[in-house]
């Protein structure tokens, strides 16, 4: 039995509860021993209150169990706020002018010395992992998951008020054939049979537009079997939103309401309204990239006409076969050492396409540091550094291949690269960007054939359909991506609700008549019972959180992440299963080395 029923929080035992008896609950964060006096640290996940107890003043049991305590003992304790004496007072505490003197204590629960503390640093991230429930107690992570429930509560109140129904939707669902590989569930009734787990809600909520909704939203789990990156899940939350009778301008309209109302009641921050746009054919030629960050500067230029002519192989042969010559300007990096030039040349080689970078270094002195000196005067030399408005002081990085969108590629990656090397991206600031008109298709060289840019229900903008026989790489998308700091944090399009648009995307990507009967059968049937022109948007929602509390990791506000592999050191997952599961499920394991 508890014994003791608590009365406040840690943190919400202040001065003004000065003379009055109070019980805490918590954990023991640290233990201090004075001789006759005993400081106990108390934590819950509002903060950290002292408890003080006098040998001199309380039974010797009560100062014996006071003693006895440990790091992460879970202890009620009962007794009078005390304001501490001005030398006393601890500015760096919510409670840090007071103190509760301690007139009962009792010890719910003993703790073994736990593998890190929880203000200990440097713990790496597999041993913080497998012990979660330790790691989770840290106040900067219980402060992550405050915000996180208040975004959501936020949310669901914004979607709420706006007529927007919040309905669930199935997580067994059928394979789907696009996107990336689907979480397999085997069947055990109908043996051979396997549901897929949802990569996202698409499907069901464009049914529920046909189903006459109008509105829907859901914050829902995701899953999908793919390479992890730094901040990427195998499972992960979106806000999902779907509306009826909307066009792009409704949906972007509602979107940046939603954005403004969620960062200034969670930060206080007013975006800038209305958000900027810009076309995905801007963002790739000035930014290299189709989640610019606007932070910073650095956009790509195309010096192709005044380099042409040299003697330089590389820029030439670029250009003679249909390439460019680009670069950036990095203001005040002339200073660069060789060391850190050769490590970007090497950032290249190794993260893209690129494999050659040239600069020039205008120097302080006026004068030209640079690998092009064999190839280029100085008056050729300084018509370059004019065409990216360099001055002294700046470096211009400069890079060439045959094929325009691996340079543009390449220099985005390389523009990125620099900014955090720099941080000139630690600005504090919020650079919110729609990009809109997105490729409707992507050639995919392995395969030789066209993939969906975003997913197969996305609608053509209306002025390109006459291109989906004649042109198809030319086919814009109603699809645009919200980003912020160079993160897309959110994506949707309009949807194809034609059943002829829809069955001409089909054959565009691939499928043949049965192949799209097999995998979206129920799709088209419900077309054909009248369909409403529909789109809407999901939103990352963990990205989305990480901006939100300043996270250096989505593992930060993820309860119970995975590692790199898709695996938890905490529950071992995946493992083996159960005997006898797998003659239920009739199946049998094969394992491929």
């Amino acid at each position: 039995m508890l014994g003791l029923k608590r009365s406040h929080m840690c943190a919400e035992v202040t001065e003004c509860l000065e003379g009055q008896s109070v019980t805490v609950t918590g954990w023991v964060n640290k233990r201090r021993d004075l001789g006759p006096l005993i400081f106990v640290a108390l934590r819950d996940r509002t903060g950290i209150v002292q408890i003080t107890v006098d040998e001199n003043s309380v039974s010797e049991e009560l100062y014996k169990k006071a003693v006895s305590v440990r790091g992460e003992f879970v202890l009620a304790v009962k007794g009078i706020v005390t304001l501490r004496t001005a030398e006393n007072v601890n500015p760096n505490m919510e409670t840090g002018k007071i103190e509760i003197i301690a007139d009962e204590i009792r010890i719910l629960s003993e703790a073994e010395t736990p593998p890190f503390g929880v203000a200990d640093k440097g713990v790496k991230d597999d041993m913080r992992l497998k012990y979660r429930y330790i790691d989770l107690r840290r106040p900067e992570l219980q402060r992550n998951f405050a915000m996180r429930h208040q975004a959501l509560q936020i949310t669901r109140k914004f979607f709420s008020d706006g007529g927007f129904y919040e309905i669930e939707t199935p997580n067994l669902i059928a394979t789907s054939p696009e996107g990336a590989r689907d979480y397999i569930v085997p069947s055990r009734v109908h043996k051979g049979s396997f549901y897929a787990l949802p990569q996202s809600p698409q499907i069901f909520k464009q049914l529920l537009m046909v189903s006459g909704f109008d509105k829907y939203f859901q914050v829902a789990r995701c899953f999908r079997d793919e390479d992890l990156r730094a901040n990427r899940q195998p499972e992960f939350t979106q806000i999902d939103v779907e509306m009826s009778f909307v066009d792009v301008e409704d949906i972007i309209s509602i979107n940046e309401k939603f954005i403004k109302m969620l960062f200034k009641e969670m930060l206080n921050v007013d975006v800038k309204m209305p958000i900027d746009r810009m076309t995905y054919a801007e963002a790739m030629e000035r930014f290299g990239s189709d989640k610019p960050d606007l932070r910073f500067g650095m956009e790509i230029k195309n010096v192709s006409e005044i380099v042409k002519g040299s003697s330089f192989a590389m820029f030439e042969d670029s250009i003679t076969n249909g390439g460019s010559v680009r670069g950036i300007k990095a203001e005040g990096c002339a200073n660069f050492t060789r060391k850190q030039l050769d490590a970007l040349g090497d950032y290249l080689k190794v993260s893209t396409k690129v494999k050659g970078l040239a600069y020039i270094a205008l120097l302080e002195t006026g004068e030209f540091k640079t690998t092009l000196s064999k190839f280029f005067d100085n008056d050729k030399l300084a018509e370059i550094v004019a065409a990216f408005g360099a001055k002294q002081g700046d470096l211009v990085l400069l890079c060439a291949d045959s094929n325009n969108n691996t340079l543009l590629e390449g220099l985005g990656a390389l523009r990125v690269e620099v900014a955090g090397n720099t941080g000139i991206r630690e600005t504090g600031e919020y650079k919110f960007l729609w990009v809109t008109e997105f490729p409707l298709l992507e050639w995919a060289e392995e395969e030789q054939r066209y993939t969906a840019k975003h997913h197969p229900f996305t609608a053509p903008m209306d002025e390109d359909l006459e291109f989906l026989d004649s042109d198809r790489g030319r086919v814009r998308a109603k699809a645009y991506d919200i980003v912020l700091n160079g993160e897309e944090i959110g994506g949707g399009s309009v949807r194809i609700y034609r059943r002829e648009i829809q069955d001409k995307m089909f054959e565009l990507l691939g499928f043949s008549e049965e192949t799209a009967r097999e995998r979206f059968g129920y799709l088209l049937d419900a077309f054909a019972y009248g369909a409403p022109p529909h789109g809407g948007i999901a939103y990352g929602f963990d990205r989305l959180m990480m901006f939100i509390c300043g996270a250096e990791s989505i593992r930060d506000v993820i309860a119970f992440p995975k590692v790199k592999d898709a695996s938890c050191p905490l529950t071992n997952a995946p493992s083996n299963v159960l005997d006898g599961t797998l003659d239920e499920l009739g199946l049998s394991v094969i394992i491929n080395q």
